[in-house]
């Protein structure tokens, strides 16, 4: 992985704390999410003229694409109902290297070198191990942890049918924008359903999170949409996931958080999961 893919993953690694954090400090799970997934509308609405059209072989990735990412989006909000940030984030998040990196490499014929497999498995369970700071009821939640994974698994899938489809697409940008007008416009019509009154919530006390967010999240995703064009899908993922590192710090600086032994542990696994991830060919 080239100094420029990983600083550009990196940074999507930060928006996608920045943006989860939002979703965090509010107490309405489900108008902070659809927030800012509407928030992706007026940066797609001005990008739109200016892209190409996807190639018509990533169509078919496309629209799959669209189905799971509202998944994941639905999933994630009903894990948050039934558990914690605390057992939640890392069981979805950490989950997803391995299985990105075990369906790349028995099913899509994707070869890793050892350091490479070693930096996955080592971010992974840095990640997964944070959920153990939990010692009350979260961690005997088995509904949210098996909500967790499920969302793990809709990461993954996702995950490897945009990367596979952003190749195909020939347009990164173009791709994700195109998948973005379809989620939005399906999301919206789902959580209007489940709640008629959400739009004007938003309007009325979500702005915030629109507009921050949303630019955040576009911006994560497009990075990372471009990055699986440019290294290998795996790799891309495992250190994306390295987001918990920059959520947990803004946890514990801007919101009050507590940092105890096993958090900083889990940290300094991760981060060294980064570093062996960006020598991993040279070693």
């Amino acid at each position: 992985m080239s100094l420029t893919v990983f600083l550009a993953v990196m940074g999507a690694a930060l928006m996608h704390a920045v943006w989860n954090a939002l979703v965090k400090g509010g107490s309405d799970k489900l108008m902070n999410m659809t927030a800012i997934v509407l928030g992706h509308t007026p940066i797609v609405l001005v990008l739109l003229p200016f892209v190409e059209l996807p190639a018509r072989e990533s169509w078919p990735y496309l629209i799959g694409s669209i189905g799971l990412h509202i998944g994941y989006q639905l999933f994630l909000i009903l894990a948050y109902r039934l558990g914690d940030l605390s057992q939640v984030y890392p069981i979805a998040r950490g989950s997803s290297p391995l299985i990105v990196a075990a369906v790349s490499v028995l099913i899509m014929g994707v070869t890793l070198h050892v350091s490479e497999w070693l930096a996955i498995v080592v971010i992974g369970v840095g990640i997964i191990s944070m959920c153990i700071t939990r010692q009350a009821d979260g961690m005997r939640n088995r509904n949210a942890a098996v909500a967790a994974i499920i969302t793990g698994c809709f990461i993954s899938s996702y995950s490897l049918v945009d990367g596979t489809g952003a190749r195909l697409a020939g347009t990164a940008l173009g791709y994700y924008s195109y998948q973005t007008i379809g989620n939005v416009v399906i999301f919206a019509v789902i959580v209007t359903f489940m709640r008629p009154r959400i739009l004007a919530d938003i309007a009325q006390s979500g702005k915030k999170v629109f507009a921050i967010g949303g630019a955040a999240s576009f911006g994560a995703y497009a990075t990372v949409m471009w990055a699986f064009t440019q290294a290998p899908i795996p790799l891309v993922v495992a250190l994306r996931e390295t987001g918990i590192v920059f959520a947990l710090l803004i946890g514990v600086f801007f919101m009050g958080e507590k940092l105890n032994l096993v958090k900083m542990s889990s940290t300094m696994m991760t981060l060294g999961g980064a570093i062996i991830l960006r020598l991993a060919r040279s070693l």
